[in-house]
């Protein structure tokens, strides 16, 4: 449906059009820089966004990936799709109360494109998307910058003009270099801005689209604000931020479209200036009803979205925003407020950048003489400046632009200010990527006005340039540091050392590369930074545990769940500790208070299991395991103990049995066939213990106990000399292999004696 957007009262809105283009100052025309041809221009904001981030391409899976891609079960083929959108982010319910209620079923859908069509976990694929999108977005940002910055005009045959080709091209290449991206581009999680950011900036192409002109006179296309609408849904569920382009598309209406002026209009009804509806500043034909459309659309996607989410907001902790804990409402705001001026100067000064700002990284200030209130002076000057020149200043021209980038810094921004509801962080570099589109189009409008009163345009361009090839090399190291763990984790150190949560992260990586001793250092200066940091606790106490440092592990663990009773991992470690200390009572007691917490435990049982056969208790035992195998089919560990305390206690065929279903279950599991090979050889079924005997050298052919159990195996059946070759083979491995030198005596006499005989 197509209205007409003239009336008696107003002047034809298509001779407004190409009046304003006229009339008004052409911003390029100050603009010392690159004139190029559109398809060129394209290509540069291309090829120069592509060569920031293509070093990432080959990077591991880091942070945040291993929860939201690795053990994110709504990846794997045997989840039904449509589990997708009862899932958050992570892939946990959303009716969970543990849920981080991040709903964005768009992103989680191609990350599981991604896993299926590489056919598992390889980072490249996923990598590569993000490059791809990355450059994609970039290079919209030309016909995006080319209306705000230059209004949105129509030739005579309906193309839209592109009235700011050197503006728009700078302010594209700026968005393209910056470094504040990075996280978004080379932290895989960073898909869900990236998708946002693509149909965020669709939804407002698609609602430019709607006022084409044509010989009637300039109109509006409902199909096409429809279509915008439903663009910023599918933005909403690539991520939560996309639902507020709704709202610019109202604003770039009234100022672009209406050419409302917002303090002439204010001033009108306060004063109750009838003059309001003569002059349709407020009644447009056709705005109000594009506004109801908006409202409707996104009071419609929010309503379908908090019935989804079923429970209300998720329950973050102190450590993950400190100052929403806070009880003075004075302190909230200071800290709110000094967060924004450090989000502010991330997108001036992108050099000190950490992949987490939690955790004693920023302390709060608690009195206005810190004096950190001198960034929340400056950033309220700035802001109080550019909002007064947006209003007040008489170039409509000025207005329009200062107003748009006010817009787009600040509104995107709204979901992340904790203005409306408590959010998971304290400062987060993936939330500015699109407020950065606003800083853009201030930079490039400050550089306008710079260079229409510089008298040596060349060196502000030259100086443009230089920030500009700053900043790519700055993607590039940044992108390198995105490249694995270790160096993510280690560069943060020098920006944020008073964050726990970093060091943290640096002794968690040094424990799984087996380096402990260097693991414990920055895992007890996690824990002297936040002394309730409990993860750091229950890893230190796993660690000690594992050098038998068994009373302070006691002490760290004990600690850990007094801080945090429902800490399931840590009273299961606590449980481990205990037992290895002999203090079996307490053990299972800690055990059971794990699995009280988190019923599908499958690794506790396993441990109770262990216990309960020290014991001597071996029915307990084997229903302990047989807990931990429902719960968790592939538990090899459990399995094994079950077949082996089978066989130790005579029971063969019920060994034989519960092997032979492990191997169903976990066919080339070789330590599962060693087991029940065992079994086998002892039921004197040698033929097919001897085959899985095979089997599992095959698969581990340096093992010793392998080779000198299928020693045994020949030897009972017979087979001297091949016995001989395996006991010589697993000596060979492991000279102090328990049995293995005796048994190979044996054999050697006996082979002595038949020697003899024959001779």
């Amino acid at each position: 449906q197509i209205f007409n957007q003239h009336n008696a009262d107003a002047p034809n809105l298509e001779q407004t059009f190409h009046r304003m283009a006229q009339t008004e100052p052409n911003l390029d025309h100050d603009v010392s820089w690159f004139l190029l041809p559109s398809y060129w221009a394209k290509m540069v904001v291309a090829l120069i966004s592509f060569l920031c981030f293509a070093n990432s391409y080959d990077g591991d899976f880091v942070f945040d990936d291993s929860e939201a891609i690795i053990n994110n079960k709504d990846l794997r083929a045997e989840t039904p799709l449509g589990d997708l959108w009862y899932h958050d982010f992570w892939g946990s319910k959303l009716s969970s109360n543990t849920s981080h209620k991040s709903y964005r079923p768009l992103t989680v859908l191609t990350f599981r494109m991604n896993y299926l069509f590489a056919g598992g976990f390889y980072p490249v694929g996923f990598h590569v998307i993000n490059i791809i999108l990355h450059c994609t977005i970039s290079v919209l940002m030309i016909d995006v910058f080319s209306i705000l910055l230059g209004g949105l005009q129509f030739s005579n045959k309906g193309r839209r003009l592109n009235l700011a080709p050197k503006s728009s091209l700078l302010a594209a290449l700026l968005f393209a270099v910056h470094p504040v991206h990075t996280e978004c581009v080379a932290g895989i999680v960073g898909r869900a801005d990236l998708l946002c950011a693509l149909f965020f900036l669709l939804s407002f192409l698609g609602y430019c689209k709607a006022f084409r002109e044509n010989k009637e006179g300039h109109t509006f296309s409902v199909f096409w604000v429809l279509v915008s609408v439903v663009l910023g849904a599918i933005a909403m569920l690539c991520k939560e931020q996309g639902i507020t382009i709704l709202g610019l598309n109202a604003v770039f209406d009234a100022l672009v479209i209406n050419k409302i002026n917002l303090l002439e209009l204010i001033r009108k009804l306060l004063y109750k200036d009838k003059s309001v509806e003569n002059a349709g500043l407020l009644l447009r034909k056709g705005l109000l009803f594009r506004i109801a459309l908006l409202m409707c659309g996104g009071a419609s996607i929010l309503y379908i979205r908090w019935r989804i989410m079923g429970t209300g907001p998720p329950a973050f902790t102190e450590v993950d925003n400190p100052a929403s804990f806070a009880d003075s409402l004075f302190v909230r705001a200071i800290n709110y407020n000094y967060y924004y001026s450090l989000n502010a100067w991330l997108l001036l000064c992108p050099w000190w950048l950490c992949f987490d700002w939690s955790m004693g990284c920023i302390p709060l200030i608690k009195s206005v003489s810190d004096w950190r209130i001198i960034a929340l002076a400056a950033l309220w000057f700035c802001l109080i400046g550019l909002i007064c020149q947006a209003l007040c200043s008489e170039d409509s021209h000025k207005r329009r632009i200062l107003t748009l980038g006010l817009g787009f810094l600040i509104i995107p921004f709204l979901p992340a200010s904790n203005l409306f509801f408590r959010v998971g962080f304290v400062v987060a570099e993936r939330v500015i990527y699109l407020p950065s589109i606003g800083y853009c189009i201030l930079f490039t409008y400050g550089f306008s006005l710079l260079s229409k009163q510089a008298k040596k345009k060349k060196i502000l361009a030259v100086a443009v340039l230089g920030i500009l090839l700053i900043n790519v090399m700055r993607c590039a190291l940044r992108s390198s540091q995105w490249r694995s763990e270790e160096q993510l984790f280690r560069s943060a150190l020098s920006v944020c050392p008073l964050n726990a949560k970093v060091h943290y992260n640096v002794g968690k990586n040094l424990a799984d590369k087996g380096n402990q001793s260097a693991a414990i250092k920055y895992y007890r200066e996690a824990v002297r930074l936040n002394p309730k940091y409990v993860h750091a606790m229950n890893n230190l106490g796993n660690i000690l545990k594992e050098r038998n440092e068994l009373h302070e592990a006691e002490e760290l663990l004990s600690l850990a769940v007094q801080i945090q009773p429902d800490f399931a991992a840590a009273w299961m470690n606590l449980g481990i500790v205990q037992n290895s200390l002999r203090r079996f009572e307490e053990a299972e007691q800690s055990y059971w208070t794990a699995i009280k917490h988190r019923k599908k435990y499958p690794d506790c049982y396993y441990n109770l299991g262990r216990l309960y056969a020290d014991l001597n208790r071996h029915i307990d035992a084997l229903n302990a395991w047989r807990n931990a195998t429902v719960l968790k089919p592939e538990h090899s560990l459990a399995w094994n103990n079950m077949i082996i305390l089978l066989d130790n206690t005579g029971n063969l065929a019920q060994a034989e049995a519960v092997g032979r279903e492990a191997l169903e279950l976990i066919p080339n599991d070789h330590s599962l066939m060693f087991s029940l090979a065992n079994v086998l050889g002892k039921s004197q079924k040698y033929k097919e213990s001897e085959a899985l005997f095979l089997k599992a050298i095959k698969a581990n052919p340096n093992a010793a106990s392998y080779h000198g159990n299928l020693a045994v195996l020949y030897h009972r059946w017979g087979n001297l000399d091949l016995a001989k070759k395996h006991y010589e083979v697993s000596l060979k491995l492991d000279p102090m292999a328990p049995g293995t030198k005796e048994n190979y005596n044996l054999l050697r006499r006996k082979l002595e004696q038949l020697q003899k005989k024959g001779g």
